[in-house]
């Protein structure tokens, strides 16, 4: 696979619909979703770069989640509109952090927001350095 250069937009959103099998009885989101979606915000991210998380696996470049925050603010609820904004914050020479803010969209009031950092690691799990082109290109 030929990777971009560098890693252009740092910032994406996408919006979501929780559906019913991620709720509760009362229709409220299950904590357990919310570290799901952030995975979704982070590969739309990769994939607004024009890289797919797929492709960059069958390269050998793999990470995994070394470290995961998470701050419950208001209840989500079934079937509302949300959006989700997640933001690269950080790469390093092993990781990459990454925000996550999870608003409704009716009134952008704030649910939920939360971080992570990932490894870059091999075949073996054992630490990698980053790969060029996850910096961000540096603004002119």
């Amino acid at each position: 696979m030929d990777f971009p250069e560098r890693t252009t937009i740092q910032s994406h959103a996408i919006t979501i619909v929780p559906r019913y099998a991620e709720t509760d009885k009362a229709g409220v989101v299950h904590h357990s979703v919310y570290p799901v979606w952030f995975e979704m915000g982070r590969t739309e991210l990769l994939r607004a770069n024009g890289l797919a998380y797929k492709d960059l696996e069958e390269a050998g470049v793999l990470f995994v989640v070394a470290e995961l925050c998470i701050k419950y603010r208001r209840p989500a609820m079934y079937d509302e509109k949300l959006q989700l904004e997640t933001h690269c914050s950080a790469v390093t020479a092993g990781r990459v952090e990454h925000s996550y803010r999870l608003t409704r969209s009716s009134d952008g009031v704030l649910l939920v927001e939360g971080s992570s950092v990932l490894a870059h690691v091999n075949a073996e799990g054992k630490v990698r350095r980053i790969l060029k082109f996850m910096y961000p290109a540096k603004a002119d």
